[in-house]
Order: structure tokens, then C-alpha cells, then sequence
């Protein structure tokens, strides 16, 4: 291909931007959550979350080198496969079922206005018949994602 190392230095360039774009994009939510709930000014949330961020991303740093001879789950397991486990095994389906529990439930936001935020603006309304669904069948199976995932983890 004519001028594919440019092109390809150019593709890499492009998808360092993408990736820092998005970067911006979350942590801007995280520093608004701060600021919002504990009044914070943008420069005391920055350096809060900052080092938290240094912090938590540790693990991750020496995962690889210095804390490459502990093994977590046993095995030849590594850091990554314990963040890995917690993020994927606990928090995904436990963070679900509480978003669904919130959104049902008339101790979270209930029913109706979780149906009027959803059908807020033009587009496909929440359909009607899917409350029971969502109220107990949905929890169920996120309860079985939960427990499959310890099966398959421990006795898989």
C-alpha cells in the first residue's frame, strides 16, 4: 500500500484521540458526581479522584512485575484475574439487580416513575406488559447469572 506506514501512524494517532476523548468523557462524570453531591470545587475533585485513580490503578501496574508471584485465585492467577472476577462476577450483576430492585421497587424510584422518565421525549414508549417481566423475572435470571458465575468459577 502507498504511504502505509503514514496511513498506519495516522490510524494509531486517530485511535490514541478516541481513546482519550472517552477517557475525558467518563472521568468528566465522575468529577460532576463529586462536585455535586459533596459541593466540591472542580479543582478539589480533580485531585481527590486523581489520586484515587493513581491509587486503585496500582494493582493493575504491578500486577505484571512486582506482585507477578502472588496468585489471588490460586493457580497461575494473576491481579488482573482477581480485578477481573470482582468487576465481572460481583459487581456487573450485583450493580444490575440493584438498578432493576431501584427502578421496581417503591422503596427505590418504583414503577411509575421509572415508566415516566423511560417514556420522557418522542420514540417507543415502555410497553405495559413488560412490569411483571421486569419486576421478577429479570432480577431472577441476574440472580442465576450471579450464582452460575461462583459455579463456574469454584467448581467449573
Amino acid at each position: 500500500m502507498q504511504g502505509g506506514a503514514l496511513w498506519g501512524s495516522l490510524f494509531f494517532v486517530f485511535m490514541s484521540f478516541a481513546a482519550l476523548s472517552t477517557v475525558i468523557a467518563v472521568f468528566e462524570n465522575i468529577l460532576n458526581f463529586a462536585m455535586d453531591l459533596w459541593g466540591w470545587s472542580r479543582r478539589k475533585a480533580v485531585i481527590v479522584n486523581g489520586i484515587l485513580l493513581f491509587l486503585l490503578s496500582l494493582p493493575c501496574v504491578l500486577g505484571f512485575n512486582l506482585w507477578s508471584g502472588w496468585h489471588p485465585l490460586g493457580g497461575t492467577s494473576t491481579i488482573q484475574d482477581l480485578e477481573d472476577f470482582l468487576v465481572t462476577q460481583n459487581l456487573l450483576p450485583l450493580g444490575s439487580l440493584l438498578y432493576l430492585l431501584f427502578c421496581t421497587s417503591r422503596y427505590g424510584w418504583g414503577w411509575d416513575a421509572f415508566v415516566k422518565e423511560a417514556d420522557a421525549g418522542k420514540g417507543v414508549r415502555f410497553p405495559k406488559w413488560a412490569r411483571f417481566y421486569v419486576t421478577y423475572i429479570l432480577p431472577l435470571i441476574v440472580v442465576f447469572i450471579f450464582i452460575m458465575g461462583y459455579w463456574q468459577k469454584f467448581f467449573g
